[in-house]
């Protein structure tokens, strides 16, 4: 794309679409003024107005879009369409109302505006492009993809629910159907009303003073085809299902089926920056980068809309980086009330399934979220890992690569497979996955599960932030037995911080703890995870569980530490707390945490 220079910034185009003539005539100048290019704030598609935009970007003639402030809607009708394989999230046929592809040097400036996206609409895909800016907006769905219940009443067999107006829902056979509530306009089908269903996958019950999970509270999965109900009255209704860890008053939320619907997709790109945005909601991961390179969010916000009539932000992780290069930064953000992690840093294993020949052999992606989310490549200097221990085993040069199909590839490198390479081993880019990573006065509270998951083999930086998570606040993960995720840090800071009474949840051993998969027996010889030291953070305790839960570590300092002992939750009864549970692990320098002054419950607020 011809770049333009700087000194024109300034420039504005005036335009219309409302011909259908050429869609517009551009004069020389690097500003759209979206309003003026037919962006309205009455509830109109805005989404064929970016189309043209984007067309004057990828000609040449603009490098920044603008909006004037207001709430701007997206429909998926007039959307591009493209199927996405996204990792870690549900591929598919995918509506993209903001499809950024093969772009350089674009800013998007939201002007403060709400976008507002209605359907199966994906927000942003960045694909193919570098130094992309976007800013100052917020997004959101006109209809959210989860669903939420206040709870009445409980008994071991059923869970009497009442269900806001935000929710539509019908029993429809005996069954609890949520819906967008209206139908579509057109000739329904033998198989379909023309209506938009949001199917759920699991319940969880969140504490709506606290904001955030309830205390000790468990998903109840297998309710994937529907859960037999009965209708009590208006918005009322009675859940026939046992085994619901929750109380009344809590919010129950019914978690979408899949992860179909993620806010910003970055795929094999780099610069890209997100900078005061809001992300209110979205089906699925709010950010998600694969390939890609030097991701810089600044004062992202992914937390409900204000008003307090939802509990939940995005449907899983906040943010997510698969096979990273160059930095990562996320600095002044905050991730609440997400339904999973605020943040995974990990690269990609792929099984090997079949040896055909000293130097050809068969890999497949194993976990459904990761098929088609290609990382192998004539020139990929590939890591080789034995399945049970994460040990390393060698390294391999691809010469070439056959794909089959979505799952397996035939591959053939450079010399021969090194001696004790077996089938059920599993291999990795070894130059992805090396992104330098600074998380920075970011505030973590209110979701499911943990806080951080730090994977990346690049210099790791995590300092001056708030967690204040159901499980681990920090945990190294990786695996090539289930999720077959690529970790085994090499170098981390962990300095500054407040972890603020953790683990009042059910998704963690400890505050910062190893979860890798090594096989037991094999944990005494491996050292998967390397160089972590722990400075100069406090942490505030209510629970028994251990600060540190570590194993297979070559490398781990914890000094200058501080503890306080809280009653924010309740503590469990019973049993020695041990402070630190370290277990197979080289060079260990432990100090006990200077331990101040016992502070009451009250001190450890969510505001």
């Amino acid at each position: 794309m011809k770049k333009i220079p700087r000194s024109l910034l300034a420039g504005t185009v005036m335009a219309s679409i409302l011909s259908p003539a050429p869609l517009f005539a551009l004069e020389a100048a690097v500003a759209i003024d979206m309003s003026q290019l037919g962006a309205r704030t009455d509830g109109s598609d805005t989404t064929p107005v970016v189309r043209a935009a984007l067309e004057a970007v990828k000609e040449g003639r603009a490098t920044k879009l603008v909006f004037p402030p207001g709430r701007y809607d997206f429909l998926p009708d007039r959307a591009s369409e493209e199927y996405l394989f996204v990792s870690n999230n549900d591929e598919g046929l995918k509506r993209i109302a903001f499809p950024l592809r093969g772009l350089e040097d674009i800013e998007i400036d939201g002007g403060g505006s709400s976008f507002v996206f209605h359907g199966h609409t994906v927000p942003f895909l960045i694909e193919d492009s570098k130094r992309v800016t976007l800013k100052n907006f917020s997004v959101d769905f006109d209809r959210p993809f989860h669903s939420e219940g206040k709870v009445l009443a409980t008994t071991p067999e059923h869970v009497d629910l009442e269900i806001a107006k935000e929710f539509p829902h019908e029993i429809r056979n005996g069954v609890l159907v949520f819906t967008n509530g209206r139908k579509v306009t057109g000739p329904a089908t033998t198989v379909t009303s023309g209506e938009i269903l949001y199917p759920y996958g699991s319940l969880l019950a969140f504490d709506p003073v606290k904001r955030e999970t309830a205390f000790m509270a468990k998903d109840k999965y297998g309710v994937g085809e529907g859960i037999a109900a009965d209708k009590l009255g208006a918005d009322r209704v009675r859940l026939r299902i046992p085994g619901v860890s929750a109380k009344p008053g809590n919010v129950l939320v019914f978690s979408p089926r899949g992860r179909e619907v993620p806010g910003f997709v970055i795929s094999d790109s780099s610069g890209v920056s997100l900078e005061d945005i809001r992300l209110h909601h979205c089906g699925g991961m709010g950010v998600i980068a694969q390939r890609s390179g030097d991701v810089f969010l600044n004062r992202l916000h992914v937390m409900p809309p204000p008003g307090g009539k939802r509990i939940v932000s995005t449907t899983a992780d906040a943010t997510h980086f698969v096979n990273c290069k160059g930095r990562i930064e996320m600095v002044d953000c905050r991730f609440e009330q997400q339904k999973d992690d605020a943040t995974n840093v990990h690269g990609l294993y792929a099984k090997i399934t079949e040896i055909m020949a000293p130097d050809r052999f068969e890999v497949a992606l194993i976990h459904p979220q990761q098929a088609g989310v290609d990382f192998i490549k004539s020139g990929t200097r590939l890591e080789l890992n034995d399945g049970p221990s994460l040990r390393e085993e060698g390294f391999a040069v691809v010469k070439s690569a056959e794909r089959l199909n979505k799952h397996r590839t035939i591959v053939t490198i450079e010399g021969t497979l090194p001696e004790g390479v077996t089938v059920g081993d599993s291999v990795a880019d070894a130059d992805a996955n090396t992104a330098e990573v600074l998380i920075r006065n970011c505030t973590l509270r209110g979701n499911r599960a943990r806080g951080i998951l730090l994977g990346s083999r690049g210099k790791m930086v995590i300092e001056g932030n708030i967690f204040h998570v159901p499980g681990a606040a920090i945990l190294f993960e990786g695996d090539s037995r289930f999720w077959f995720e690529q970790a085994g840090v090499r170098d981390v800071v962990i300095r500054g911080n407040t972890f603020d009474n953790c683990n009042y949840g059910v998704w963690g051993t400890g505050c910062i703890q190893v979860g890798s998969g090594i096989d037991e027996e094999f944990r005494s010889v491996s050292r998967y995870n390397r160089n972590i030291r722990i400075e100069n953070n406090l942490f505030r305790s209510f629970s028994r569980l251990p600060l540190l839960a570590m194993y297979s570590v070559d490398g781990l300092t914890f000094t200058g530490n501080r503890l306080e002992r809280t009653d924010a939750y309740p503590a469990p009864e019973g049993g020695e707390w041990r402070m630190f549970d370290i277990t197979d692990s080289d060079n260990v320098k432990v100090e006990a945490p200077a331990e101040l002054s016992e502070v009451p419950a009250s001190s450890a607020s969510s505001e």
